[in-house]
């Protein structure tokens, strides 16, 4: 599958966090985020496998309560079903990988311009 850029169809999830995902298999679940500065991603966990990277901005991302600011170029792995959360320290975009995919974040993929479907038959 591959998926044309858009910079259109994101949706807020929380207030000043924007998702869109931007592709998808059984597998494995990537989205993109636009954080706006002073957001706060509340703790939670979940069932999947979240790796992160910070494309642009600041965030301090706690992980079992162990804290590291993030800057551009920075990533993250974070093993399922640890606790985590996130401050916006300035306005910032991330990309995020799930895995397995997550069902719930399917609702937040953006009708994106399929180039070639790269399935085998």
């Amino acid at each position: 599958m591959f998926a044309k850029h858009s910079s259109e169809g994101y949706t807020e999830i929380i207030e000043g966090i924007r998702i869109k995902t931007l592709c998808y298999n059984d597998s494995v679940l990537m989205s993109e985020f636009l954080l706006e500065k002073g957001a706060i991603l509340p703790e939670h966990s979940h069932p999947n496998i979240q790796t992160g990277y910070l494309i642009r901005g600041s965030i301090r991302l706690y992980i079992n309560d162990i804290a590291r600011e993030l800057v551009p170029g920075d990533s993250w792995c974070i093993q399922k079903d640890l606790k985590h959360r996130a401050e916006i320290l300035e306005d910032s975009v991330a990309i995020e990988v799930f895995s397995p995919m997550r069902e719930d974040y399917l609702k937040y993929v953006y009708d994106f311009d399929i180039v070639n479907d790269s399935k085998e038959e």
